[in-house]
């Protein structure tokens, strides 16, 4: 079990703390304690149950106090991490744009203002924002009332220039494309709710009052730039089941089943195509209940001239803030604003290329080897980003020395926590074990891949930072065995009493996730 044990920004203090650990306990990676030698082969054992037959797996496990290696299969093997690549993003966006950098969201105006009149056009001008809502759209619409703009004779413009026009990651599948964890990014977009899935609306349908009449389908927040096709049926009784899809290439969403008399409204998550234009005719709408009228049409995509003038301004929570919606609830769209936002500010190019550059550069000087993964985007959505386990480890353990280290920490999920912004996907697992309370560590999952990487208190008060990587298995979920591994972690301890040889050691078992359920892009979150 070679591997570089810690990366090179504290390698030395590691390497001072492991002789002073090895004089004490006599102990080396090649003797391991008997505890390391038991908690090897606990590990083993669970990585042996069959549902990782044929499958892959890259685990490893670092005690940041010492930098020894208390576990490595596979360290170096490149897995598909699924969204533990939001840990490069988020570290990377913290170390490159600052935890107070915030995004603004601004209207400027062109032309002579004279009495309520503007002869001029209107620009709604986005600065990337993934946490705008359409109150706060509202309430930039005030402000220009409030300036005393009745009347704008030109046109709206959305201007989402910021970022480039690319909305969708390149190697994202087409199928997840109407689906909230793949909606289109844009520098000027809006979110139905504080979950802030920027670039969605939700769906409602409710029952009729009269069984064969159609639903009553609504929007959050309510727009016309989504076109409702309903064919569903309200029934008089059996079981409600409703779908909700947006047809490809535009925003007609088809509603088809049934809903029973009585039950609650079916509700779903739905990207809509061009994010930018649903932006623009949320303010437009907003603009007319405050008294403003625009007489021309609306522009997209149209940059705001150096000559115009500000109106309005709108800004967002801090980075350091926007870190819990983005890590505890896994925000895709979150991890690809960042991405481009990144390149933005580093390079004056919005795009993944300029972002992934950068993102590459920090995650290096903070020791992680780049020539032995892949990241193509922000969140993990692509199949083909590759980073190996002890990579994931060696940012682990290099991040705590930051000064923002305590809130991102504070931001991963934490095991067994049932609030959503305190457990996030991780609020219904390894409740009532150690790892309650003591895990925080970032989930992912695609069909066939799962990872969990973060950190763990040992039960002798070792911080350890582990990295479990699963992939190309066939039953439905791995997660179980995630949390064993968690468990045996944070029951682990060196000085423990018993040193005996366990041939075959008892796993400890974790409270079992509902079945048929994995953590990836399901809502409410649920594990």
């Amino acid at each position: 079990m070679h591997r570089r044990l810690f990366p090179r920004a504290v390698a030395l203090l590691a390497l001072v703390a492991t002789v002073a650990t090895v004089g004490a306990s006599g102990a080396t990676a090649e003797s391991p304690t008997p505890a390391t030698t038991r908690l090897r082969a606990t590990i083993d054992a669970i990585l042996a149950d069959n549902r990782l037959t044929g499958a892959q797996t890259s685990v490893v496990v670092v005690d940041t106090s010492t930098g020894e290696t208390l576990y490595d299969r596979n360290g170096d093997r490149r897995l598909i991490p699924a969204s533990n690549t939001k840990l490069l993003t988020s570290t990377a966006a913290l170390g490159l744009l600052g935890s107070g950098h915030h995004f603004s969201t601004d209207v400027q105006a062109t032309g002579a203002r004279r009495a309520g009149l503007l002869s001029g056009s209107l620009y709604l001008r986005g600065g990337g924002d993934p946490t705008m809502l359409a109150a706060d759209y509202d309430a930039l619409a005030a402000r220009v009332a409030a300036a005393g703009v009745r009347v704008v004779t030109g046109n709206l413009v959305a201007d989402d220039t910021r970022y480039d026009r690319t909305r969708l990651g390149p190697d994202w599948t087409w199928d997840d494309e109407p689906y909230y964890y793949a909606a289109q990014v844009s520098a000027l977009t809006v979110a139905p709710d504080t979950d802030y899935d920027a670039g969605t609306v939700i769906v409602h349908a409710a029952p009729a009052d009269r069984a064969g009449a159609r639903p009553v389908v609504t929007t959050t927040p309510p727009t016309s730039y989504v076109r409702i096709d309903n064919r569903a049926e309200t029934v008089s009784e059996g079981e409600t089941s409703i779908s909700i899809e947006r047809e490809h290439g535009g925003n007609t969403v088809v509603v088809t089943g049934r809903i029973v008399v009585g039950d609650e409204p079916a509700s779903d998550w739905v990207t809509v195509w061009e994010p930018t234009g649903l932006a623009a005719e949320i303010f437009r709408a907003a603009l007319y209940r405050h008294g403003v009228r625009v007489l021309g049409r609306t522009v997209l995509g149209e940059p705001t001239p150096e000559t115009a003038h500000p109106v309005a301004r709108h800004d967002s929570m801090s980075l350091g803030e926007l870190m819990t919606p983005f890590l505890k609830l896994s925000n895709n769209g979150h991890a690809e604003v960042l991405t481009k936002e990144i390149g933005r500010v580093l390079s004056g190019t919005g795009t993944w290329s300029a972002g992934l550059t950068a993102i590459s550069e920090y995650v290096a000087d903070t020791g992680m080897d780049t020539g032995t993964l892949r990241q193509r985007d922000g969140s993990g959505l692509s199949r083909r980003n590759l980073v190996p386990a002890a990579e994931f480890v060696d940012l682990l353990a290099a991040v705590r020395t930051q000064p923002w280290f305590a809130a991102w920490y504070a931001a991963l999920p934490i095991a067994g926590q049932p609030e959503r912004f305190v457990g996030g996907t991780l609020r219904s697992r390894m409740a009532g074990t150690p790892a309650a309370g003591n895990v925080h560590a970032k989930t992912g999952s695609l069909t066939g891949v799962s990872g969990l990487s973060g950190y763990v208190t040992s039960a002798d008060g070792h911080l350890l930072a582990f990295s479990i990587l699963l992939n190309n298995y066939l039953t439905a979920s791995v997660k179980a065995l995630e949390d064993q591994i968690a468990v045996t972690l944070a029951g682990h301890r060196e000085d423990a009493a018993s040193t005996a040889w366990i041939a075959r050691p008892e796993v400890p078992q974790a409270p079992r996730t509902p079945e048929g359920v994995e953590c990836s892009w399901v809502k409410p979150i649920t594990c």
